[in-house]
């Protein structure tokens, strides 16, 4: 009721984590229900079910693959497989998703569309606590895609990851999950992010640093495993629209003569292609992706 506190509260934790959780966020809590029990059936289906959208390495439209992005080239293997797709506009997207459970294309396309009406309404109260106008964002957020990562129970979890330490290159992303693996980086140190029931997950991702001129952060995450309990995350990413030559850089009312430009523009598509060039190198990583465009 108090959108003030709301707003004050929802910047503090973006600028001391880059995550927060929220409550009472207008997607029905049956939904997300509805939404566990679809993709707990969807991934125990049989192989023959699945090979529709199964796919050695990732790609362009709906893709279920294993481990990670490129999984022969890859220097670590991960405990897990993931669905991807697009999701906006849904009349473009959803003909390509799964055609097992029958139901999935309804049911997963009213859950888009809820989850987009409440992401647009935090980026607003972003907005608000940054002093930029309403619907800043909107541009910057056109393009939703999920991804759904489905964890089996691994017999020794010190040995594997669900996924590791990364931080998104989009604008922000919105998690559904359902036990404990969450995890992010704070102060050199991993703090467990604990499930609260029907919550969204809120993560900030490069975007919204580079656009809040350093004042947000991202935040740095992965997934661990368990021996006991398969783990399923319902993930939903917004971002730029990577197929528009779209010029990304710091809100101009955030650029002062005491608070000077921290990152230079580029375009979006160039910067996901640096972000993946990055993840993708063999051996150990110094810096990050923003490192090449910090003036």
């Amino acid at each position: 009721n108090d959108r003030s506190d709301i707003v004050q509260q929802i910047t503090k934790a973006c600028q001391e984590y880059g995550l927060f959780q929220v409550i009472n966020h207008g997607v029905p809590d049956e939904m997300m229900a509805d939404m566990r029990v679809l993709y707990d059936e969807f991934f125990n289906m049989p192989v023959e079910d699945k090979l529709g959208v199964y796919a050695e390495k990732f790609g362009n439209g709906c893709t279920l693959y294993t481990s990670g992005l490129n999984y022969a080239k890859e220097d670590v293997h991960y405990w897990k497989d993931t669905l991807k797709h697009d999701c906006h506009p849904l009349e473009e997207h959803a003909p390509s998703w799964p055609e097992k459970p029958t139901r999935y294309r309804e049911e997963v396309g009213k859950y888009s569309i809820e989850v987009r009406k409440m992401g647009f309404k935090i980026l607003e109260l972003i907005a608000e606590g940054l002093g930029l106008n309403k619907g800043h964002f909107e541009e910057v957020a056109q393009a939703q895609s999920m991804a759904i990562n489905h964890y089996p129970p691994c017999p020794d979890p010190s040995l594997a990851m669900g996924i590791g330490g990364h931080t998104d290159p989009n604008l922000i992303t919105f998690l559904q999950q359902d036990h404990y693996g969450l995890q992010i980086q704070k102060d050199g140190q991993w703090m467990g992010i604990e499930p609260i029931p029907n919550a969204f997950v809120v993560n900030l991702g490069y975007q919204l640093q580079i656009i809040s001129n350093g004042m947000l952060k991202s935040a740095e995450h992965r997934g661990v495993l368990n021996s006991t309990a398969s783990r399923t995350s319902i993930v939903t990413f917004f971002g730029p629209n990577r197929t528009l030559p779209l010029v990304v850089e710091p809100a101009k009312e955030l650029v002062t003569s005491t608070t000077p430009q921290v990152f230079k523009p580029y375009l979006y598509n160039e910067f996901l292609a640096e972000y993946l060039a990055f993840i993708r190198k063999p051996g150990p990583r110094n810096g990050t992706p923003l490192d090449l465009y910090r003036i």
